[in-house]
């Protein structure tokens, strides 16, 4: 059974709140008795979105999933929706949760509908933070280094996160 990494993020509402709905959701479709790891969850400066964005409180956690990687993709999209995420057509817009699938085990998987292990992964300090938290050791299909070298490594402008609360 793979292990699967998901980022979560939120910047509308109850940040903290939210965040702890999808992991609750998370656990429940999680296979049950395997270790559910969460790392701490951080307070982050919006990139990429609309001026005048809030700040997002982000998380990474890493489950065993019974199942393949596209009903896992549902899944979390239902997760979003009963969560209260509405659609809209502006790109990386506020949202109250964000639920993103990071890997799938070692799969390597390039449709429209889902590329993994995710192509941003790897430039973005608020998912390698969290994610080598968790799991610095972790080597993803057709890499060589790991999440810790990674995050070392990282060149961006993205500041510094800010811890609000440990997992």
């Amino acid at each position: 059974m793979p292990r699967v990494g998901i980022a979560l993020g939120s910047n509308l509402g109850d940040r903290l709140a939210n965040l702890q709905a999808a992991c609750k959701c998370l656990r429940e479709i999680a296979t049950p008795g395997a270790p559910f790891l969460q790392a701490s969850i951080y307070q982050t400066e919006p990139l990429f979105c609309p001026l005048g964005s809030p700040f997002f409180h982000n998380t990474v956690v890493e489950i065993d999933y019974f199942g393949s990687a596209f009903e896992l993709l549902e899944m979390t999209r239902s997760i979003e929706q009963k969560l209260g995420r509405t659609g809209t057509t502006v790109r990386n817009a506020p949202r109250i949760i964000d639920v993103d699938l990071l890997y799938f085990g070692d799969a390597v998987i390039d449709t429209e509908e889902l590329v993994l292990p995710h192509p941003r992964l790897g430039q973005r300090r608020f998912v390698l933070q969290p994610l080598a938290e968790i799991r610095p050791d972790l080597i993803l299909p057709g890499q060589t280094q790991d999440i810790a070298t990674w995050l070392r490594y990282l060149a961006t402008t993205e500041p510094p996160l800010v811890l609000v609360t440990e997992a």
